[in-house]
């Protein structure tokens, strides 16, 4: 068994220590909740940054927006990669109307923009849709850099 590693969890934002493993089927210290639910997670700035700065798993960010047909044909695409990545892979979605100063930090010019992030920095980014398939070939190509 692997060492455990950090995990913040989707529902309250609490830390949690587990090995990837089990990660699947660990529960929140705080909360109770699945730090792993089959689907990807809505962020805001505060819970981004957690993530980003005390999580270990990789993180996997979907930039997009409500009015932009290409990121509502590749969300169920999305939620179905985020069955087959985690837990080795943490779905993230910032909406990028509500969240401006996400899009504005990362430089983000066109949506979708998909963006890889380990150990807090950029693995690698891409713009436009992808179909699961996709999505899932092009994260494990991309952890293969980190």
């Amino acid at each position: 068994m692997s060492d455990p590693i950090q995990m913040v969890c989707p529902s309250c934002g609490g830390v949690n220590r587990a090995p990837v493993e089990r990660a699947k089927e660990a529960k929140c210290g705080h909360c109770k909740s699945m730090l792993f639910q089959g689907m990807p997670v809505d962020v805001d700035a505060v819970s981004f940054a957690k993530h980003v700065s005390k999580g270990e798993v990789p993180l996997l960010v979907d930039f997009w927006a409500p009015w932009c047909g290409p990121c509502k044909m590749m969300a169920p695409a999305f939620s179905q990669a985020a069955t087959k990545l985690e837990p080795r892979v943490r779905l993230l979605k910032v909406n990028t109307e509500q969240q401006s100063g996400l899009a504005g930090q990362f430089g983000i010019r066109s949506i979708p923009t998909l963006m890889l992030i380990h150990k807090g920095r950029e693995i690698d980014r891409l713009s436009g849709a992808l179909d699961a398939a996709g999505l899932i070939a092009w994260t494990e190509q991309a952890l293969k850099k980190a």
